[in-house]
C-alpha cells in the first residue's frame, strides 16, 4: 500500500524540537552550563519495538492471542507526541485549494524483513481505499482524529449458493466493521484471514494512524498489495434468496480494481525519535 509514494518536501509535518541520535545509547552528560541534554528515545516507543521483535516471527506466522494483548497493551497508550509529531500539524492547515480527494502522506518508522512500522497523515476527507493484506497481522491504532472504517473478510463457505449468482469476478466478503472511530479508541487488529484483512480507511477530520505490519508488503514474496470495489449482496439476488434483508446487509460482493488514483500517497521522511536497535532475545 505505501510502495509507490513519491518523495515530498519534509516540512509539511511539523515535529516536536528533539534532538534523538540513533543507535546509540543515553548517556549522562557531565553538568555545565548550557550543556545540551541528548532525551532518550520514548520509552513506549522503544517497548513497541521490542515487542515486534518477539512478536514477529516472519512469513506464514500468526502472533497468538497472548502476543497479540501484549502489543495491544503497548498500542493503545501510544500518542502522536510518542513520534515527535505535535497535535497542531502544519500538514493539516494547508490553505492551498485542493482539487478532489486530498492525497494521503505516509513516513516509515522501522521496516525490516519481519514487520513496519508507519505513520500515515490524512486530511479530512482523504481516503485509503479498499484493499487487502495478504498473509499479514495488522495493528492499527488511530493516534489523532475521527476516521470512518470499513473492512471485510473473505467467505470461504458460501452462505447459499443458490441464493445469488455473480459474474466471475465477483467474490463473496463478510463485512466486519462499518463504524467511525474517534481517538483516542482501542487498536483494532486485523489478520491474515479474519478480523476485517481487506479495509478502507475515509478520515472525517485530520487523521494520523499508526500501522504496525507484519510481515510487510513485498512483491518478490507474493505480498502485494490488491484494491476492491464493494457492491452490495443484493445486487445479484435471484429473487428467491433464503437470506433475509436483515442478513444480507452483513454481506458485499467484492471485485478487485486497478489501482485507484487515489490510492497514490506521498512519503516524506520520519524525523522523530529513532529506535534503539537492540538484541532482544
Amino acid at each position: 500500500m505505501v510502495e509507490a509514494g513519491k518523495h515530498v518536501n519534509n516540512d509539511k509535518v511539523r515535529y516536536v524540537n528533539k534532538t534523538i541520535k540513533k543507535n546509540r545509547p543515553y548517556k549522562k552528560r557531565k553538568e555545565a552550563a548550557g550543556a545540551a541534554v541528548v532525551p532518550r528515545v520514548p520509552t513506549v516507543l522503544q517497548q513497541l519495538f521490542v515487542c515486534c521483535k518477539q512478536v514477529f516471527k516472519g512469513p506464514g506466522t500468526v502472533p497468538p492471542a497472548s502476543d497479540v494483548h501484549k502489543m495491544c497493551t503497548i498500542l493503545d497508550k501510544m500518542k502522536p507526541e510518542d513520534f515527535g509529531l505535535s497535535r497542531k500539524l502544519d500538514f493539516f492547515e494547508a490553505t492551498d485549494a485542493v482539487k478532489g480527494t486530498p492525497r494521503v502522506t505516509y513516513t516509515t518508522i522501522y521496516q525490516c524483513d519481519e514487520f513496519s512500522l508507519c505513520i500515515f497523515l490524512l486530511p479530512a476527507t482523504a481516503v485509503i481505499p479498499l484493499h487487502n493484506h495478504p498473509g499479514m497481522t495488522v495493528f492499527s491504532k488511530l493516534l489523532l482524529g475521527k476516521m470512518h472504517i470499513k473492512s471485510y473478510d473473505w467467505v470461504h463457505d458460501p452462505v447459499n449458493s443458490q441464493d445469488s449468482k455473480p459474474p466471475s469476478q465477483y467474490r463473496l466478503a463478510r463485512l466486519k466493521a462499518n463504524s467511525v472511530f474517534t481517538a483516542p479508541c482501542d487498536t483494532s487488529v486485523l489478520y491474515p484471514t479474519t478480523g476485517g484483512n481487506i479495509h478502507q480507511f475515509t478520515a472525517r477530520t485530520p487523521c494520523l494512524v499508526l500501522d504496525v505490519l507484519g510481515p510487510p508488503y513485498s512483491k518478490k514474496d507474493d505480498r502485494d498489495c490488491f484494491y476492491y470495489k464493494d457492491i452490495p449482496y443484493s445486487a445479484f439476488s435471484n429473487g428467491e434468496t433464503t437470506v433475509s434483508e436483515e442478513e444480507s446487509e452483513d454481506f458485499g460482493w467484492l471485485e478487485e480494481i486497478e489501482v485507484p488514483e487515489n490510492s497514490q500517497m506521498d512519503r516524506i521522511e520520519y524525523l522523530g525519535p529513532q529506535i534503539i536497535e537492540t538484541n532482544c532475545f
